[in-house]
């Protein structure tokens, strides 16, 4: 389970909602995850899980864009960019 790959906003917005303790369902797609209360040692927890599952979610994009919306669009383009490539 520690290399869990999110296939969709929902596993993400689940995967950070299980760090920051709070549900899921209450976080909305464009709400900042740090000021949610997520910090750089989680979003470093997320992309090595990610990076181990397959996925290289570079930390400084999703620090960059620290949402459910801007995470799911990088780990989107990473995932289309494995399939283009088959």
């Amino acid at each position: 389970m520690d290399t869990d790959v999110p296939r969709s906003a929902d596993e993400i917005r689940a995967a950070a909602a299980a760090l920051i303790g709070m549900a899921a369902a209450d976080i909305p797609d464009d709400a900042n995850l740090v000021r949610l209360g997520l910090t750089s040692l989680d979003v470093m927890r997320l992309s090595g899980r990610w990076r181990r599952g397959g996925i290289v979610a570079q930390f400084e994009t999703l620090v960059a864009d620290p949402t459910i919306s801007g995470w799911a669009r990088h780990i989107g383009s990473l995932t289309a960019d494995d399939t283009s490539g088959s």
